[in-house]
C-alpha cells in the first residue's frame, strides 16, 4: 500500500474509532446538467474524496466496524470500453480495491441488492439526509429490505445519525500532508496576484484579470479556482460577492480581488486590494492603512486558544478606532461597537475555516461557546472597510472598497501565514506597481 492509499485508510480507521459501533454512509457527489447534454465541470463532494481520493461520481463508500471481513467497501462504475471512448477510463470494480486500498468493491449497479446486507444487526447508522442527494431514497429502500428480514432474526437499524461532527472534526485539524498541499495552492495563489498586479491597467476589464489569474493557476498545477473569482474595481469594490464582468478599470481606482486556486482540492483563499493607477489617493492610503493594522492586529492576536470571536472583536476595534479618527463615524469607540454603527462599513466576519472547502468545516462553537483555535487549524483572517457609493459620508470617501485576507494555520506557539508573501503593504504594493 503506497503513502496515499495509507493517509485515506488511516482516515476511514479514525472515523470509525470516532463513530463507535454502526455504519458510515458516504456517497460521491450528483453530476448536474449545466444545459441539454452539457453538464458542469465535475468535482467529487469533499467528505467522499477526504475518505477515498477517487474522484469518480456515481460511487458510494460503506464504512463498517460490524461486518467480519469488510471495512471499507466501495460502489462503482464498472469498467465500459464503450463510455470510456467518450468519457474517459475507470478505475472500476478490480481497481478499486488494487489502486484504493478498500476491502471490497463492487458494481455500483449492485448497490440497492447489497447494501441491506451491511445493515442488518446494526444499530446506527451515520448517513447525512435531508439534503434532496438523490442517495436519500436508496437509503430509505434498503432500510425497509432489512426490516422486511426481522422474521429472519434479522435486527433493523434504530438511529439514522449526520456523520459529519465526527467526519468533520476530523477534517477541521490539517496534517502535515494537508498543510503542505494547502502551502503549495498558497505558492500558486501567490503567481496569479502577482499577473493581476502587472496586468491590471486603467483600460484593461476586470473579466480579463480574473482570466489571467486563472491561467496562472493552471499553469501552476491547480485543477480549478477554489471559488468564482472576485475582481471588483471602483465602487464594484464595495460589492461584497461582486462576480468579475465587463467594466473598465479607471483612472484613479482601487481593484480589490478575492481569488485563490484550488489544488489536489484543497482551498487558497486570498484577498488583495491595489490601485489601478499605481498610486493610492489620501483617501484610498487612509483606509487601506486602517484596514491592514486591523488584520495585523488579529494576526498578532492568532494562537493557539484564541477564538475567532476574540479575533472579529480585535478588527471590529481597529476599524472603529479608524473611522472615527477619520470623520466617517462619530462618538466613542465603545458606543459605535455596542450599537454596531461600523457595520454600515463592515459588516462581514473576519475569519472562516479552510481547506478542502473554501468555507470549510467544523464547528465555530461547542456547547454554546466560542471553540478555542487548536494547531493545525487553518483560518482567513479578513477584514475589510467599504464605504458604498451612496454612503452618508463626505463624497470624497465614496466608492472606496478594501479588503485584506491571508491564510494562516494555527501552530504550537502561535501561527504562520501561509500567504505572508503576497504584497500588502502599501508601499510595497506601489514599488511592484512603479515597475510593470
Amino acid at each position: 500500500m503506497n503513502s496515499a492509499m495509507k493517509s485515506f485508510a488511516a482516515r476511514r480507521a479514525r472515523l470509525l474509532e470516532a463513530i463507535g459501533p454502526g455504519v458510515v454512509l458516504v456517497p460521491s457527489a450528483p453530476v448536474f446538467p449545466r444545459n441539454n447534454d452539457v453538464e458542469h465541470p465535475y468535482r467529487q463532494d469533499s467528505d467522499f474524496f477526504y475518505l477515498t481520493g477517487f474522484d469518480e461520481p456515481e460511487s458510494v463508500l460503506v464504512l463498517t466496524n460490524q461486518h467480519p471481513e469488510h471495512r471499507a467497501v466501495l460502489f462503482v462504475r464498472p469498467r465500459n470500453p464503450e463510455r470510456e471512448i467518450w468519457d474517459g477510463p475507470r478505475l472500476g470494480v478490480e481497481g478499486a480495491v488494487a489502486e484504493l486500498g478498500v476491502d471490497a468493491a463492487f458494481d455500483v449497479a449492485e448497490l440497492a441488492e447489497k447494501l441491506p446486507d451491511y445493515l442488518g444487526d446494526v444499530d446506527r447508522v451515520h448517513v447525512r439526509v435531508g439534503r434532496g442527494h438523490p442517495f436519500d431514497a436508496t437509503v430509505f429502500r434498503a432500510l425497509d429490505v432489512v426490516r422486511g428480514r426481522s422474521r429472519r432474526g434479522i435486527r433493523a437499524p434504530t438511529e439514522l445519525v449526520d456523520p459529519v461532527r465526527s467526519l468533520h472534526e476530523l477534517r477541521l485539524r490539517k496534517d502535515t500532508d494537508e498543510l503542505a498541499t494547502m502551502r503549495r495552492a498558497a505558492e500558486i495563489t501567490r503567481d496569479a496576484h502577482l499577473e493581476a498586479m502587472r496586468v491590471a491597467k486603467p483600460g484593461r476589464r476586470e473579466i480579463e484579470v480574473a482570466a489571467e489569474m486563472e491561467r496562472v493557476f493552471r499553469l501552476g498545477g491547480s485543477e480549478r479556482p477554489a471559488y468564482e473569482s472576485i475582481v471588483g474595481s471602483g465602487p464594484n469594490a464595495t460589492i461584497l460577492h461582486y462576480r468579475a464582468g465587463k467594466r473598465v478599470l479607471g483612472e484613479g481606482e482601487l481593484l480589490l480581488i478575492d481569488a485563490g486556486c484550488e489544488l489536489d482540492y484543497y482551498a487558497s483563499d486570498v484577498t488583495r486590494t491595489f490601485p489601478v493607477s499605481g498610486r493610492f489617493s489620501p483617501e484610498q492610503r487612509a483606509l487601506y492603512d486602517v484596514t491592514l493594522a486591523s488584520q495585523q492586529a488579529c494576526l498578532d492576536a492568532t494562537k493557539p486558544g484564541a477564538t475567532l470571536d476574540a479575533l472579529h472583536d480585535v478588527a471590529v476595534d481597529v476599524i472603529t478606532r479608524g473611522l472615527i479618527e477619520l470623520g466617517l463615524l462619530s462618538g466613542s469607540v465603545a458606543e459605535n461597537v455596542e450599537q454596531q454603527k461600523y457595520r454600515a462599513f463592515y459588516m462581514h466576519r473576519t475569519s472562516h475555516w479552510l481547506g478542502m472547502d473554501v468555507h470549510d468545516v467544523g464547528l465555530y462553537y461547542d456547547a454554546g461557546k466560542p471553540r478555542p483555535l487548536q494547531p493545525g487549524f487553518v483560518l482567513t483572517i479578513e477584514p475589510g472597510v467599504y464605504v458604498g457609493a451612496n454612503a452618508d459620508v463626505d463624497p470624497k470617501w465614496r466608492g472606496i472598497g478594501i479588503r485584506i485576507e491571508d491564510d494562516v494555520v494555527v501552530t504550537e506557539t502561535g501561527h504562520h501565514n501561509l500567504t505572508h508573501d503576497i504584497p500588502k503593504h502599501a508601499d510595497e504594493i506601489e514599488r511592484i506597481l512603479a515597475d510593470r
